[in-house]
């Protein structure tokens, strides 16, 4: 099994299929210590500034000029608009919903593409399966059986999340345009570490204590390590020998890590109706993915 030539690429999926569902109840535990913005800032300068300077001791090419600050650019909307909000939503929703309803990500994406110039254009097919996995996320969020302080936090943490999926997808499709100057995992460290500037105002502004505590601090040094370094690094690798649509079942398997771990440690609830919603969800993703690649085909 070692021996075949993919094998490599194919434990680099799997790295990135368990840590990035890891990260959202790492996020929610080293919530418990430090404040978010703080902990979006201390996290991606961290991460950013130990990839940039194994760049440095490689000698491998930075981005320079304006493509210097297009791709800071890019970071700030992709890790900092995208994980800030996830971050913020974390703090109204337990993680694992969280998860689940960062899987309607794809519909941004593909909404955007066709605003923007270039991108490819909706078609009947793809605006049936989108609306058909809303509903899936309309479940999630609706009142039912939750009571209404729930159900507020629900909504609120679903725009939330919403607001974060917008900015990286919009940053990802910017990003896409940009002909490559620097190998991808040095652009980024750089990302990174811009994300991680950007948000020390954000986190001296909205100042709070940080209240000590080792899991807190674990969290927040696992963060670094396996939710940026490892599988940030295992995600380029793997989105440059393996195909798209294969690297792309982590958006189905991280939400499921997300939710037993979160049932795991905190108890948090899942019951029939975020299975059938999960399930909605993405069945959706799955026939945008599908008649997507229909119509660039065409």
């Amino acid at each position: 099994m070692r021996k075949h030539p993919l094998f490599a690429a194919y434990v680099a999926l799997a790295a990135v299929c368990f840590f990035w569902g890891t990260t959202y109840l790492a996020i929610r535990m080293a919530l418990e210590t430090f404040p978010p913005m703080m902990l979006v800032s201390v996290r991606y300068t961290l991460s950013g500034g130990i990839m940039l300077l194994g760049a440095w001791l490689v000698r491998a090419k930075l981005p320079s000029g304006r493509r210097l600050l297009r791709t800071a650019l890019f970071g700030v909307l992709v890790l900092g608009v995208g994980n800030g909000a996830l971050v913020l939503a974390e703090l109204l929703i337990p993680s694992g919903l969280a998860a689940l309803m960062i899987t309607v990500g794809p519909f941004w994406m593909v909404g955007l593409d066709a605003i923007l110039p270039g991108g490819a254009r909706l078609h009947g097919p793809t605006v049936a399966a989108m609306c058909a996995g809303m509903l899936g996320a309309a479940l999630l969020v609706a009142p039912g059986a939750r009571d209404a302080s729930a159900a507020q936090a629900a909504l609120q943490g679903f725009v939330i999340l919403q607001v974060g999926c917008a900015g990286w997808s919009f940053g990802s499709l910017m990003q896409r345009r940009e002909p490559p100057e620097a190998h991808p995992i040095v652009a980024g460290a750089v990302q990174q570490f811009a994300a991680g500037l950007a948000f020390i105002v954000p986190a001296l502004v909205t100042a709070a204590p940080v209240r000590w505590s080792p899991r807190g601090a674990g969290a927040l040094l696992y963060l670094v390590l396996f939710g940026s370094i490892v599988g940030y690094s295992a995600f380029i690798y793997a989105m440059d020998c393996l195909p798209v649509a294969l690297v792309s079942i982590y958006n189905y398997v991280n939400p499921v890590v997300a939710v037993i771990l979160g049932w795991l440690v905190y108890r948090e609830p899942f019951g029939g109706r975020e299975a059938i919603a999960m399930t909605v969800i993405f069945a959706g993703v799955a026939l945008v993915k599908r008649f997507s690649q229909r119509a660039v085909a065409t």
